[in-house]
């Protein structure tokens, strides 16, 4: 299965080239760092050498930011030790750059084949290796046991599209994920589908969901929103909407929709953040047909006077924007399936809305709506008639968001857990 892996993944990243490489384009600054996609690290492979090394994985701008909370709560615990933190995107890498201790080393991950992956090794030179969330790079596996590199998981989480997609290719992924030295879930459905999939049921822990943790931390980046906002002219007492982390097609219809719920609150704000900022030319184009004046978050200096909408094309600020939000809408629940985070918009206390598409957070969702914190519509018309309702009741959004906040509250510690149960599991490994 390796040689077949290796033999067909190059063919396969050829045909695709032209589009990885355009993405890499499209989200900007792809230059820096571009060697180390191909695992040249540069002078990292001397100061590395001879150390104890801790990579953790972080795919993208979630994960990373899971992997500043671990690293945070692990450098207490494992003295001596020299961290390396890797992830595929510009956005991640962001993320890394702006959080992370400046004697924590940051790069980005290697094209998963496999002499690139063997070359990345060399440089790396990892006495263990921790994956943030469940994203399984075969070539990562297969190298790590050959170099007899435990391999370890945290905050996994399995959908049930991504365990039906991983039992289908079983015979790929089940020696992989049977390979997991430890791997620490959300629940214990996590832990039932991981442990159907390969991994030993001794080697899993139910720790807990680290976002719920990261939550609350504003961050040293942290955005002042509502300044923002008085600079386009919206009253400190304007009812906002907070589109978050939207997907194509619920820009343009929150949009339209936003004429109508203005007839009952005529100062009402629509805030949008597309859950990808290199999209927002695209969205730019399609509210055109709207006639709503639309301010840029890049281009501040040329907002039209007094504007109906922000669209938001920066990466990073969202949880800022959640806090000045009347009400909060969740993407990809309407138009995409699978839906974004709620976390952290219950964090902030707010009002908070998603379509009927959440299949991704199961089980915050179910949280979410068994302690009635948060309100799930079928359709766009229930969408519809629901803001307006919101709006106009200061007393069910209070209570909606104070019931959102203590669910997250309720489930705080997964960090610590996760630090405390890995570190322990890591000091036993170099004794």
């Amino acid at each position: 299965m390796r040689l077949l892996y290796n033999i067909l993944f190059p063919v396969f990243f050829l045909l695709s080239a032209p589009y990885y490489f355009w993405k890499l384009w499209r989200r900007g600054n792809w230059r820096e760092g571009f060697g180390q996609r191909f695992g040249g690290y540069g002078d990292l492979s001397a100061k590395l050498r001879d150390k104890k090394v801790l990579w953790l994985h972080a795919v993208s701008v979630g994960e990373a930011n899971l992997s500043v909370q671990l690293v945070e709560k692990l450098r207490g615990q494992l003295e001596g030790w020299t961290f390396v933190v890797s992830t595929t995107t510009t956005t991640g890498m962001g993320e890394l750059a702006r959080k992370l201790p400046a004697d924590v080393h940051r790069v980005y991950y290697p094209v998963d084949w496999m002499p690139f992956v063997r070359r990345a090794f060399r440089a790396l030179n990892p006495t263990a290796i921790v994956l943030v969330e469940a994203e399984i790079w075969p070539n990562l596996f297969w190298r790590a046991r050959s170099a007899g590199v435990p391999m370890h998981l945290v905050n996994a989480r399995l959908s049930e599209k991504s365990f039906r997609g991983y039992r289908r290719f079983g015979f790929l992924f089940r020696p992989l994920f049977a390979s997991l030295q430890t791997a620490g879930v959300h629940n214990e459905a996590d832990a039932k589908r991981l442990a159907e999939l390969g991994t030993a049921a001794t080697n899993i822990s139910v720790t807990g969901n680290m976002k719920f943790d990261g939550a609350f931390e504003a961050g040293a980046e942290a955005m002042d929103a509502r300044a923002l906002l008085r600079t386009l002219g919206v009253a400190d007492d304007a009812p906002v909407l907070v589109a978050g982390s939207t997907f194509e097609g619920e820009e343009i219809l929150l949009a339209e929709l936003l004429a109508q719920w203005r007839e009952a609150f005529p100062d009402l704000f629509l805030v949008l953040v597309p859950r990808h900022f290199e999209r927002a030319g695209a969205v730019l184009d399609q509210l055109k047909s709207t006639q709503l004046k639309v301010a840029r978050r890049t281009a501040m200096e040329a907002a039209p006077e007094n504007p109906d909408v922000l669209l938001v094309d920066s990466t990073g600020e969202l949880k800022s924007f959640f806090k000045v939000a009347t009400v909060v809408f969740m993407g990809k629940s309407l138009t995409a399936q699978g839906g974004q985070n709620p976390i952290e918009p219950a964090a902030a206390g707010r009002a908070i809305v998603f379509g009927p598409f959440m299949q991704n957070f199961r089980a915050v969702v179910g949280e979410l709506l068994a302690a009635k914190g948060a309100v799930q519509v079928a359709d766009e018309a229930e969408l519809a008639e629901k803001i307006p309702v919101l709006l106009g009741d200061l007393e069910q959004r209070e209570a909606l968001g104070e019931a959102a906040r203590g669910v997250v509250l309720a489930n705080k510690g997964a960090s610590q857990r996760t630090a405390d149960w890995l570190g322990q599991t890591l000091r036993a490994l170099v004794k």
